[in-house]
């Protein structure tokens, strides 16, 4: 994998100590750029959790669909982070049922730029926390194990 695209603003050629940053060619990561930020995320992630993800499809899209905002009763297309679509593996049984659709862990770009921008965190740590989150709900892992995940993942 490559690196992961810096989002920070760059300074001009030649620039000295107290000058004033050049703003001009900053930009928000692109669905593709958040795709290896997730990428990226996923891959600090413990290996013994990787493992258990391996049917598990991520989806990175802008927002999240109107039935998903209609059906959580979200006010507004900002209010969703992230979605565990899908059967948790606490409630599958021994083998998928006939015709179910694979478990999905939706990524929503803008909330999560939103969000970033609105809070003292760094982009990679919004990311992680989300995707740890939404995995979490496919293992039906409580709050406290979701921490511990995080912890192990690092920044």
């Amino acid at each position: 994998m490559g690196s992961v695209p810096s989002v920070s603003a760059p300074v001009g050629a030649g620039a000295h100590a107290g000058s004033a940053i050049d703003w001009s060619g900053a930009k928000a990561p692109s669905l593709a750029d958040f795709e290896l930020i997730a990428q990226e995320a996923f891959d600090r992630l413990p290996d013994e959790f990787r493992a258990l993800c391996a049917d598990v499809v991520f989806n990175v899209t802008e927002f999240p669909e109107d039935d998903v905002l209609k059906e959580l009763g979200a006010e507004s297309e900002f209010d969703i982070l992230g979605l565990f679509s899908g059967v948790g593996l606490p409630q599958q049984g021994y083998a998928p049922q006939t015709g179910q659709m694979p478990n999905t862990i939706h990524l929503y770009r803008r909330p999560i730029l939103d969000y970033w921008a609105e809070h003292d965190e760094t982009l990679g740590h919004v990311v992680s926390h989300v995707l740890i989150h939404e995995i979490g709900h496919h293992f039906g892992f409580s709050d406290e194990d979701m921490e511990g995940i995080e912890a192990k993942a690092g920044p």
